[in-house]
């Protein structure tokens, strides 16, 4: 009675929190909406998935760490007058931001001299398109984790399972606008655009620059941005293959806009599974309940059930209501284009699973803090599992 009790509320919680997951339709709507902003450059649409990698990666590591600290009484479930360890992680998040998008640009300018021959030009370019569309997204998505962190605890919700998927969704919303915004102004309105944009970047920087050296010297910060290093090149490589790889994706889609629309949808999902395995995980490590064993995750079966009979449920969703919004109303195009998404998930939850529960536990054995790792690194693994599980679905069945 006790188990099934328990798989019933994490069942409810999992599939409350990937139910918000359908809002990846509308930053999918906006990809396909303003699809014409991606011929500005060659690099502009290789560069969108790993903005949506890098913004998870840090808005993993936000929410993980907020999550734990709210179970471990470190954060307050408080919006104002909180404790010095919740402004330390908030700060050093934009720090992180403003780090990772410097490091992003750089890598993909490196990629980009052998893929389709960069330049200066583009070097600085991708710097600057970066920066500002991370920095404006901090404005937006920041407020929003808090909000939802805090709420969950207050009504004695799950921040484990709830927080990650239902802000990422709203994340990839955000940053999908911030990005066409950017995109738009610096390329269309030649040079007062370019203008704007720098200007956006100064600010970004010259916040980071105020507040630096109020944090540099605590150990919880140096601890973060070494942990998170790792995480950071590794982000940068795997997004750079998402990138690639959605490149020979967009050959077979063509101008099949509903693919675009269910794009940011599924890779949400498929990191939001992830992300309620791995913190779950890192908490019950911190809290004892469960052995720092590969074979403990027998012990968290219920978990992973649950996440998984919920993302099933959002991916049928997805197919039908994104079938209706481009007039795809023939039963057997939209039974393919069911059994197509299905296929996805079925290649894509597996794997994202053993990593997030893997990278848990032996992060954990080599005493290094889970949080700074595992949601990271399994959102940004996600996007590159789901793209490429739906390039593989696509072909199978084509």
């Amino acid at each position: 009675m006790v188990a099934l009790t328990s798989l019933l509320k994490n069942l409810g919680q999992s599939g409350l929190s990937l139910s918000f997951t359908i809002g990846g339709l509308l930053a999918g709507m906006l990809l396909a909406r303003y699809f014409g902003v991606f011929v500005f450059a060659p690099w502009t649409l290789i560069l969108f998935p790993g903005i949506l990698s890098m913004r998870g990666a840090i808005g993993g590591l936000f929410s993980a760490r907020l999550s734990t600290g709210l179970h471990l009484g470190t954060i307050r479930a408080s919006y104002t007058k909180n404790t010095k360890d919740f402004y330390l992680l908030l700060y050093t998040t934009i720090t992180l931001a403003l780090e990772s998008s410097i490091t992003m640009g750089l890598a993909t300018t490196f990629f980009g001299i052998f893929l389709w021959r960069a330049t200066i030009l583009d070097s600085i370019s991708i710097l600057t398109v970066i920066t500002a569309t991370m920095g404006l997204s901090l404005v937006f998505i920041s407020p929003i984790t808090i909000a939802v962190s805090v709420l969950s605890f207050r009504h004695g919700l799950d921040p484990d399972i709830i927080v990650y998927p239902v802000t990422a969704t709203i994340a990839d919303i955000i940053i999908t606008a911030c990005y066409v915004f950017v995109l738009n102004t610096y390329y269309s309105l030649n040079p007062s655009g370019c203008y704007l944009i720098v200007l956006l970047d100064f600010v970004f920087l010259s916040f980071v620059i105020f507040f630096l050296p109020k944090i540099i010297r605590e150990g919880e910060f140096e601890k973060i941005i070494k942990e998170f290093s790792f995480t950071l090149l590794s982000v940068v490589f795997i997004i750079n293959c998402t990138g690639s790889v959605l490149h020979k994706l967009s050959e077979i889609i063509g101008s099949r806009l509903v693919i675009y629309m269910v794009y940011p949808a599924l890779i949400d999902t498929v990191g939001g599974v992830g992300s309620i395995v791995g913190s779950t995980a890192t908490t019950k490590l911190a809290l004892g309940v469960v052995e720092s064993s590969f074979s403990s995750i027998r012990q968290h079966l219920t978990e992973i059930f649950s996440a998984w009979t919920s993302s099933i449920m959002m991916f049928i969703i997805f197919s039908v209501v994104s079938s209706f919004a481009y007039e795809i109303t023939a039963f057997n195009d939209i039974l393919k284009f069911n059994l197509q998404l299905l296929t996805t998930n079925f290649l894509a939850i597996p794997m994202i699973v053993i990593i997030a529960y893997f990278v848990a536990i032996l992060t954990y054995r080599r005493g290094l803090d889970p949080d700074n790792f595992v949601i990271p690194l399994e959102s940004s693994l996600a996007d590159s599992i789901t793209t490429l599980s739906l390039l593989i679905a696509l072909n199978i069945l084509a």
